[in-house]
């Protein structure tokens, strides 16, 4: 009787840690780069550049390439810029010209328009940097699946750095989320890919 009660006591704790395993499993939070698949991306937005307010809808008709991030990115900003220039740079100049790279900052304390006018000039004529209130700048991130985080930093000069998801997202020119090129992608690529939504 004694070994009975001790079978189904551990047969009850069995199927307690099983269902607490599966609900662990089902709950689980989506890596970063999988949480875009779950839900409908893009969609217009308005925020600030130097010369005034900017909306997706302003290029329609052009093929869109939007970046988020921020001015003060030590690595993976640059990095992922530069590759997208360089993928400018491969269009012919009249493919180039129906091309709009936008670089969303998140980092509205320390990125004024101006400062991203002068930030994205570096990388390319073809690219406009954007920011706006934090209300509107977590609107868009929603809207494309993206997400950041402020870091504290501490002893150094900056005070903080945003960790932030690093992807180039492809706009149609009708303004629609046509896809996107992750981390590390290379400039072929992207020229590939802006080429044939160009020719769409």
């Amino acid at each position: 009787m004694k070994q009975l009660r001790t079978l189904r006591i551990l047969l009850i704790l069995s199927a307690c840690l099983l269902a607490g395993m599966i609900t662990a499993f089902v709950l689980k939070p989506a890596p970063a780069d999988n949480r875009i698949s779950s839900q409908k991306i893009g969609g217009d937005f308005t925020l600030t550049s130097a010369d005034g307010p900017v909306s997706l809808s302003d290029f329609h008709g052009q093929v869109a390439v939007l970046y988020i991030g921020y001015a003060s990115c030590p690595d993976v900003c640059p990095t992922s810029l530069a590759i997208l220039s360089q993928g400018l740079n491969q269009l012919d100049e009249t493919e180039r010209s129906q091309v709009q790279g936008i670089f969303i900052s998140v980092d509205p304390e320390r990125d004024t328009p101006e400062k991203l006018k002068t930030y994205t000039r570096f990388f390319s004529d073809r690219l406009i940097g954007l920011t706006g209130t934090p209300e509107e700048i977590d609107k868009v991130v929603r809207q494309y699946g993206a997400f950041y985080r402020k870091v504290e930093l501490e002893d150094s000069a900056l005070g903080y750095a945003v960790d932030h998801s690093s992807r180039l997202y492809l706009i149609d020119r009708n303004g629609e989320f046509a896809g996107l090129l992750n981390h590390g992608v290379q400039p072929g690529e992207v020229k590939n890919r802006l080429e044939s939504l160009l020719n769409e």
